[in-house]
């Protein structure tokens, strides 16, 4: 009788274990895809945005590019892999939105954030972000505020961030133009030279 006891009360403990361990693996499992290129995926899970790999020992791996509010998510996101300096990395862009309204003015921004990943040291080697503001504002041409106008303006922050075929960075903006090279030893990216104005 109590071999048939100690039985049912370890059968009872081997199956709340197995069934807690299957809901955990569900919730690891909860990611959400929201850009894939080949074994590199960009994946949301709950409000960390992570870069998903496998790594050389085919198992997956993580480097977290970002921590969201609850209410935000990345839109748009893109995977480039380029080589250089015999090293392969990746370009992970998305496109974050804000929208900021008063009574007389509405600012809507969009952020494009990109950032380049060293998957075989689990390193993020350069973040840039250039944002983009479109204004809507309205002015009064009298004393009493009868008479108004709505001015649209556009404000322009960083720089754009491109990848050349030499898999070079270039940042780029209005007015300068700046390059950076890999530099494999340090696993960073350094400015080749001064930001030059560019050539009109």
């Amino acid at each position: 009788m109590k071999k048939i006891i100690l039985l049912l009360t370890l059968s009872f403990f081997c199956t709340t274990i197995f069934s807690q361990s299957n809901k955990s693996s569900k919730k690891s499992s909860s990611s959400l895809v929201l850009a894939k290129s080949e074994n590199v995926s960009a994946e949301m899970n709950k409000n960390k945005f992570y870069l998903s790999f496998t790594n050389k020992e085919a198992k997956k791996d993580t480097i977290l590019l970002k921590t969201f509010d609850s209410n935000k998510v990345p839109l748009e996101c893109k995977i480039e892999a380029f080589i250089t300096k015999g090293t392969t990395l990746h370009k992970i862009t998305w496109l974050e939105k804000k929208s900021a309204i008063t009574k007389l003015k509405t600012e809507d921004a969009v952020t494009t954030v990109s950032v380049i990943c060293d998957i075989a040291s689990k390193t993020k080697v350069l973040t840039n972000e250039q944002t983009i503001t479109k204004i809507k504002e309205i002015h009064f041409l009298d004393v009493n505020q009868t008479v108004s106008e709505t001015i649209d303006k556009i404000r322009n922050e960083g720089f754009e961030c491109i990848v050349n075929k030499q898999g070079d960075v270039v940042l780029k903006n209005k007015g300068k133009e700046n390059k950076m090279i890999y530099n494999p030893s340090d696993k960073k990216f350094v400015f080749a030279s001064a930001g030059q104005s560019k050539k009109k």
